[in-house]
């Protein structure tokens, strides 16, 4: 999770960094305007992108964590049954 905040704060000062830097460059107000709507545009759409890589990551984790333990599961069960058939053959 360290890597996901990092990259976090990663965008958010380069997009204080690029805001500034529009604010302060000689310009006509409107063009100014201009060029942070297309700037924010520009940076939410990074954000969703890496938004929806994490949670294609967390999908992934969690469906590999379900396999698993279902996985486990038929092997405890497995184990129930011999242990089982081990102790009615023994009391037999």
């Amino acid at each position: 999770m360290n890597a996901g905040k990092a990259g976090l704060s990663m965008l958010a000062g380069m997009a204080t960094g690029a805001l500034l830097g529009i604010l302060f460059a000689p310009d006509k107000g409107s063009n100014t305007r201009k060029k942070i709507v297309s700037k924010g545009e520009d940076y939410a759409d990074n954000v969703k992108e890496k938004f929806n890589g994490l949670l294609d990551t967390m999908k992934e984790k969690y469906e590999s964590i379900r396999n698993e333990a279902e996985n486990l599961e038929e092997k405890g069960r497995g184990k129930y049954a011999e242990a089982k058939a081990d102790f009615n053959n023994a009391i037999s």
